[in-house]
């Protein structure tokens, strides 16, 4: 195999698992899910049926990726942050499948511990959601969202560092400019 499964975990058939990833311990990949290459599968991970994570993916211990989430290349998903795909579950009344609403994780966002996502938002790329956050609106790019419900508080650089007023990162020098309330990077 050209990727590393854990022999506590369960891989369900018509499953595609890229170069270089890894599943590690007590986690269950259901029928029909793609994982992209050199991603790392926490420990008590569920990726759902028909889940679409694209290559360098992190995701944490105890998070379940539910029908109807995509995540994008080079996403992080912090320890037991929460996906939902159902605004109004009702046990007595499933919805299935077709009710599922659909969440999508843009390039190289970051979400932190114990995050909630509520579904049919979609995060933006390189944006950073703090540890405990409750997003239940979209999130710009670069943008930097914390509390309940979340509100953007600043700016975050591709590299994750806050951003200050003269929107230049103190770590990496990329420059970002704003314009009309969309961060954008400076071209050349």
């Amino acid at each position: 195999m050209s990727y590393f499964v854990h022999e506590s975990s369960y891989i369900d058939e018509n499953v595609t698992i890229g170069v270089g990833t890894k599943v590690w311990h007590f986690s269950h990949v259901q029928k029909g899910a793609h994982i992209g290459e050199n991603c790392s599968i926490g420990q008590n991970v569920n990726i759902s049926t028909n889940v679409k994570i694209g290559n360098g993916v992190k995701i944490q211990n105890n998070v379940s990726v539910y029908e109807g989430v995509e995540l994008e290349d080079y996403v992080f998903c912090g320890p037991s942050m929460v996906f939902t795909n159902d605004l109004t579950p009702r046990s007595k009344y499933p919805k299935g499948t077709e009710g599922y609403i659909r969440t999508l994780v843009k390039y190289g966002a970051s979400i932190g511990a114990n995050a909630t996502i509520v579904c049919g938002n979609t995060i933006g790329r390189w944006s950073m959601i703090a540890s405990g956050a409750v997003v239940t609106k979209d999130v710009l790019d670069y943008a930097l969202m914390a509390g309940v419900p979340a509100q953007q508080i600043g700016w975050v650089c591709e590299c994750g560092l806050v951003l200050k007023n003269e929107l230049k990162c103190n770590e990496c020098g990329k420059e970002y400019t704003l314009i009309e309330g969309i961060l954008e990077e400076k071209s050349e």
